[in-house]
């Protein structure tokens, strides 16, 4: 369902974890005419937004600099006035300490349509998230959310600690870090447990959540301690106790690492994507991005005994070649089809190709291996491949009698790294190279190995060739991956965390 025009959307992003938006708030964002949001929206959300629609962000840091109330509100008068479907975007639910109450009621009173999307708010996903559930059959029956955020210049606090330190349940505080450590001491003068289970989650549910668990005497002692920060959840309350038997994100094999990606941009997401999965988080530092070659140019492999595709990036270039002479996959019927690797396997296989041919080490060397082992000859042999590659197959193929053409489909050129990218990438623990481009690229867009930094992040290969590219430049490879593709990378870094 479409947005219709002249319509606010009061939209709630969720609690940080992109997927947890829901499917109405993703059809809207790839609607709307109009996005107002806020700064702490789930990351990646803004990229579902028509290339043509107009976003505006709004700021609203707690403690920070942002829009005052009355702007947005007259921003969503005046777009929703011109007719426009606006979207006003913000973390967690809207009608939770969110603010959408109030601009509704603007909306109104200025005749103009609105509709409400609810969201997971942050102080329940965020619990969950931690292994904490905010009810348990014979522990909490009751749930108070409370905002622990309050205008410093008011004379005296709107909360009731009295009615709070008696609440028969749990207490969640949203956005109360800060005075973490007064609001406790108010609740223990008024009367709540002292020893009572308590905890602090900062960023719950997005990558690089860390939990604390404490009581509520010691809890702002040891979030300080944590150096936990905001955005964060207080939860004071006996189920924080089953935290160290439910936490469920602390297990995944990679938490707490914070891994940078140098794969081209189109490939990177689908990396990070999976390490995220594992609990890592990700920065994107592409430093590599692929130009085709003779786009456009048909080519025929018709009459090849032997076809070789030496990478993923091949097989649709190859396909494009190929149907520029009007020719699909029926084109190879007969003729063996060698792939480098299992990553290079599948990509054919997408293609409703099975390779005859595939190695289990991604390397020239180990084609050479399996193309031999065949026991069969092949008298015409055709290369696909990237402009720079290595000429191990080509001289072995000759050697064995083959006529060999080589077929270039791309070339692999530097992506220079934004501040942004730059900043992202001082930041991680381990920094993951894929090929041996991508070394030879990274260190000359930050100046050589120096660039690293004096505590230098751990260097993740993925296979001897990328790792000799790193001892050419007086690196050595903390971890290599037993097998050359992206599984095996994975592999190789879920087992390093584990040791």
């Amino acid at each position: 369902m479409t947005a219709l025009p002249g319509t606010v959307y009061l939209v709630g992003g969720g609690p940080g974890d992109p997927g947890l938006m829901t499917v109405r708030a993703v059809e809207l964002l790839a609607t709307a005419d109009v996005i107002v949001h806020d700064r702490l929206i789930p990351a990646g959300c803004l990229d579902l937004v028509r290339p043509d629609a107009k976003v505006i962000s709004v700021g609203k840091e707690g403690g920070g600099p942002s829009t005052p109330q009355d702007e947005i509100n007259d921003l969503l008068v005046e777009h929703g006035k011109a007719g426009s479907s606006v979207v006003r975007l913000k973390g967690g639910d809207p009608f939770v300490f969110g603010r959408g109450g109030e601009e509704a009621l603007v909306l109104r009173s200025a005749g103009i349509s609105f509709e409400v999307v609810p969201a997971v708010t942050s102080g329940i996903a965020a619990p969950a998230s931690a292994g904490i559930p905010v009810t348990q059959r014979g522990m909490s029956s009751a749930v108070a959310l409370v905002t622990g955020h309050e205008d410093p210049t008011k004379p005296e606090t709107a909360l009731d600690y009295a009615g709070l330190a008696v609440f028969p349940g749990t207490l969640v505080l949203y956005m109360g870090v800060k005075r973490l450590g007064a609001i406790t001491e108010s609740l223990i003068a008024a009367g709540r447990r002292a020893d009572e289970p308590a905890a602090l989650i900062e960023r719950g549910t997005m990558p690089g959540q860390k939990t604390v668990v404490a009581t509520l005497e010691t809890l702002a002692a040891a979030g300080e301690e944590a150096g936990i920060k905001a955005p964060a959840i207080t939860l004071i309350g006996d189920v924080a106790s089953l935290q160290p038997d439910l936490h469920w994100v602390e297990r995944k094999p990679l938490h707490g690492r914070r891994i940078a990606v140098t794969r081209a941009r189109a490939q990177a997401g689908s990396l990070s994507a999976r390490l995220t999965a594992l609990g890592a988080e990700t920065v994107e530092v592409p430093t590599i991005k692929t130009e085709p070659v003779d786009v456009g140019t048909p080519l025929d492999p018709t009459g090849t005994d032997l076809l070789c595709i030496t990478s993923t990036n091949s097989v649709d270039l190859l396909f494009d070649r190929m149907a520029a002479a009007g020719l699909d996959a029926r084109a190879l019927a007969g003729v063996t089809v060698a792939a480098i690797g299992p990553g290079t396997a599948r990509a054919l296989e997408a293609k409703g190709i099975r390779a005859d041919i595939v190695p289990q080490r991604s390397i020239a060397e180990a084609l050479v291996e399996a193309i031999a082992g065949s026991g069969r000859s092949y008298p015409k042999a055709m290369i696909v491949r990237a402009e720079e590659a290595r000429t191990v197959l080509d001289e072995a193929l000759v050697a064995q009698g083959s006529e060999v053409s080589v077929v270039v489909l791309y070339r692999t050129v530097r992506e220079d790294l934004s501040e942004s990218e730059r900043t992202a990438l001082a930041t991680a623990d381990t920094i993951t190279f894929t090929s041996a481009s991508t070394v030879r690229h990274l260190l000359d867009a930050i100046g050589g190995p120096d660039g690293l930094g004096d505590e230098k992040p751990r260097l993740a290969s993925i296979g001897p060739i990328t790792t000799a590219e790193l001892e050419a430049h007086g690196l050595n490879a903390d971890l290599e991956a037993v097998e050359h593709d992206i599984d095996g990378l994975i592999a190789a870094l879920t087992s390093d965390a584990a040791r």
